[in-house]
């Protein structure tokens, strides 16, 4: 495997793509991309209608978007490009106007920049993913600022129709074409004149259906097809062969002409085209939600004043003010204040989190209660909220390992499909003799068998389903990722801080014979007050939790590497390790057994001791305290939950063996493997692959990032370090190890979905292709056929958005 450091350095940047209707275009797109120097892959996502493309550090500027651009064109689509006004403050010269234009055109998806000094503006063309921020902070790099331009007079924008107006001209135009088939049920028996039939289907064919010859022309330019060539040559086929029927038989009486045919496929499919747009448009919820987060201005405390801000002009280390009911636009630790926050859209977390001074906050998360000042920790591109969205981004962006086995398959379906069609052209009239019933009977071939469902079952499943899990805590950095989890069967936990808090905490006081508890505890409290050993916080958060009134000590003094000394209510008291026992001369007596019970079980003992007084009074032991790190609550519930999904558990840990069976013991894990160093928790994960296991790795460490990467897939805990989050495929947004089963369970429900998908897709065409080319369906019932099997396999996909998780409080 390669290392990091060997790698050549890469850049990935978004390409929006207009004009992609099935998997046969995403392939072509892709070839056309991946022939281009500089570029190493490029993934193509026909749900979200962009291109990722990965492209070797350093070439990735103006001159290989360009190439990328015309690469694109070429191969019969379109990149749409905005034209974005940007204010720039502090230019003063020719150079300086050089120096900004030289820095956009830097920028991936920039195409032109043109900079004026005397107006202090600059007009950059760019590609649609390229937006506002990222602009001004090329500007801002070069040393100079940036700001909106704003325009009072600007006309207002023309108002659009609407999405849905091509459906309802083109249901009117056809309806009364389809209506004498409906009425025949009745025994009705009417039909509009030929001519009137030629005048409606005219516009709805060279008109409305302008978009399918469009794309089809450009598609075979491409020596390539697609779902709107095979639209356009089946429509134009039954339109042809009606106008022929009118023009030859008009004088001899009506003949039976096919306009409803091509009338009504051109709708269904215009039909089929505007609902699955609708239902793409929910599976990017998600991201639409998550953006909606980001406020646009701060406060910003300026000598104590506070100053109305845009978000993008605060800097690390402003002071920021938050007032009830806002968000929080940055983020950062709170300096004064305490409210209750609602973080439920970042972390998933439904009930609000309590900040106080010292507590961090997250930027897109609501302020409930009190006024607060947080001093700036990170913005832009840096803060949390923009690193979740450009991982649910890039999730939703990649293609599965399942995705390409339909590449292949729809590399060679259009081209299979007109083969079949000419073939049911000439079968028929061979057998027949019959052209008209031959050339129908291919017109529904090629009309049923358009691959849009095939193009659409994978990206879509994905996005619904790294959508919903984002919203419930769950970050999926990648859609391989995703879909290898569904088959995980061993799950490896690291155990601090991922089934435990990770900090210590009093678990045991014990007394001896001439003392009592709460005396033990009041005394070992009084000792440790003032402390910053994560000890003595134990021992004062439970004298806390007990109400305990905890009295001042005198002559204070550590006593390095063995405890600590004071007196406390005029007796001279010592509180530390057994070996400041030892070397007091006290005899822990009936405390023995316990303490060693205790050491048994990995705790940490810690003596409270009276030491001799010089006046016949030996050195006494009052009593001990026991400390350990304290299982989450949640652990338990998270251990049968993965056992119930048939998964089996391993604990991976560097503690002692008594700690580690202690806990394995108390949540009901399979396997215990303790003392482990780093290296050696990744070799375990490789081992446990070696003998044929799917393996999950679960940690937050530094220390767990080895075997988040030797896992099939790794997962970690936000509440870890940055490290451990880069490494794993997964990120859990809250430390509650529930999470890891709903990870799981979100995964096989989409890669069901996925399966579901493509089973239909395949289905509706191994099925109705055959009864399409034995004359068993007419090309009415085919375009019916095929613009349902495109919705119904993207909202099959959908009911992904109903999931809730079990770790949903």
């Amino acid at each position: 495997m390669s290392t990091l450091a060997s790698a050549t350095p890469t850049l990935d940047f978004k390409l929006p793509i207009e004009g992609m209707t099935c998997a046969s275009c995403v392939l072509r797109v892709e070839k056309a991309l991946a022939t281009l120097p500089g570029v190493e892959s490029a993934a193509v996502n026909l749900a979200t209608e962009q291109a990722t493309v990965r492209a070797r550090d350093g070439v990735a500027g103006n001159a290989l978007v360009s190439a990328v651009t015309a690469a694109v064109r070429r191969a019969g689509y379109d990149v749409p490009t905005h034209r974005v006004e940007l204010q720039v403050d502090g230019m003063t010269c020719a150079s300086c106007v050089a120096r900004v234009e030289k820095a956009l055109l830097k920028v991936p998806g920039v195409t032109t920049a043109s900079v004026n000094l005397a107006t202090e503006k600059a007009s950059v063309g760019a590609l649609g993913s390229v937006s506002f921020a990222t602009l001004a902070a090329a500007i801002d790099k070069a040393g100079y600022a940036a700001s909106p331009v704003v325009d009072a007079a600007a006309p207002k924008p023309a108002r659009r129709l609407p999405e849905w107006w091509p459906v309802a001209v083109a249901s009117v135009l056809t309806l009364p074409l389809v209506l004498p088939m409906l009425l025949q049920l009745f025994g009705i028996h009417w039909m509009p004149d030929g001519w009137v039939q030629l005048v409606l289907a005219t516009p709805v064919q060279f008109w409305l259906g302008a978009r399918f010859y469009r794309a089809g022309w450009k598609a075979l330019k491409a020596r390539a097809g697609n779902m709107d060539l095979l639209v356009a040559l089946g429509t134009s086929a039954a339109y042809g062969l009606s106008v022929y029927l009118l023009f030859k038989h008009a004088a001899h009486g009506m003949p039976h002409l096919y306009f409803e045919a091509s009338a009504a496929v051109i709708t269904l499919v215009l039909l089929g085209k505007w609902l699955e747009a609708r239902a793409k448009r929910q599976t990017a919820d998600a991201i639409r939600a998550l953006n909606a987060l980001r406020p646009t201005v701060a406060r910003v405390l300026v000598e104590g004043a506070e100053i109305s801000t845009p978000v993008e002009q605060v800097a690390v280390g402003d002071i920021v003010v938050i007032r009830p009911g806002e968000r929080v636009p940055v983020d950062g630790q709170v300096i004064d204040g305490r409210s209750h926050v609602n973080e439920s859209l970042i972390t998933g977390e439904s009930l609000p989190v309590a900040k106080a001074v010292g507590e961090t906050v997250t930027g897109g998360s609501v302020n409930e209660e009190g006024v607060l000042q947080v001093r700036t920790g990170a913005i832009g591109a840096e803060t949390t909220l923009a690193r979740i969205i450009r991982m649910v981004e890039s999730a939703q962006a990649a293609k599965a390992p399942i995705q390409r086995i339909v590449d292949r398959v729809s590399a060679v379906f259009v081209p299979v499909v007109l083969g079949i069609a000419v073939l049911t052209f000439f079968g028929w009239l061979a057998w027949s003799g019959d052209w008209e019933q031959a050339l129908i009977s291919a017109v529904a071939v090629l009309v049923i068998a358009c691959p849009c469902a095939l193009g659409l079952a994978t990206p879509t499943a994905i996005m619904a389903g790294t959508g919903v899990a984002a919203r419930r805590g769950i970050l999926i950095k990648d859609a391989e990722a995703l879909e290898v989890a569904h088959s995980v069967t061993t799950v490896a936990f690291d155990k601090t801080g991922t089934l435990t808090e990770g900090k210590p905490s009093l678990v045991a006081v014990e007394a001896g014979l001439d003392a009592q508890v709460g005396q033990v505890l009041t005394q070992a409290a009084a000792l440790q007050q003032g402390s910053d050993h994560p000890l003595a916080h134990a021992v004062m958060e439970k004298a806390k939790a007990e109400g305990i009134a905890v009295p001042a000590a005198r002559d204070a003094r550590a006593l390095p590497g063995r405890g600590v000394e004071a007196v406390v209510d005029g007796q001279r008291l010592l509180l530390g390790s057994t070996r400041l026992m030892n070397e007091s001369g006290a005899q822990p007596g009936a405390l023995l057994m316990t303490a060693q019970r205790l050491e048994g079980e990995g705790r940490s003992i810690s003596w409270l001791l009276a030491p001799s007084d010089g006046l016949g009074h030996g050195a006494r032991v009052l009593g001990l305290l026991a400390f350990g790190d304290t299982i989450k609550p949640a652990s338990r519930a998270a251990v049968e939950r993965l056992r119930s999904l048939g998964i089996r558990t391993v604990m991976l840990t560097g503690d002692n063996h008594g700690s580690a069976q202690a806990v394995a013991r108390e949540l009901g894990i399979d396997e215990v493997r303790a003392e482990l160093l780093p290296g050696g928790k990744a070799e375990i994960v490789q081992q446990l692959r070696s003998q044929g296991q799917v393996v999950a790795m679960v940690g937050d460490g530094l220390n767990d990032a080895p075997s988040l990467v030797a896992a099939d897939v790794g997962l970690s805990m936000s509440t870890g370090t940055d490290v451990a989050m880069e490494a794993a495929g997964i990120t859990l947004m809250r430390g509650d190890p529930r999470l890891v089963a709903d990870a799981f369970d979100v995964s096989r429900r989409t890669y069901s979905k996925i399966k579901q998908g493509l089973f239909w897709a395949f289905a509706y065409n191994v099925l109705g292709i055959p009864l399409a080319a034995f004359g068993l369906l007419s090309p009415v019932i085919a375009g019916a056929a095929m613009a349902f099997s495109s919705v119904s396999v993207v909202a099959n996909a959908l009911t992904l958005r109903r999931w809730r998780g079990a770790a949903t409080d």
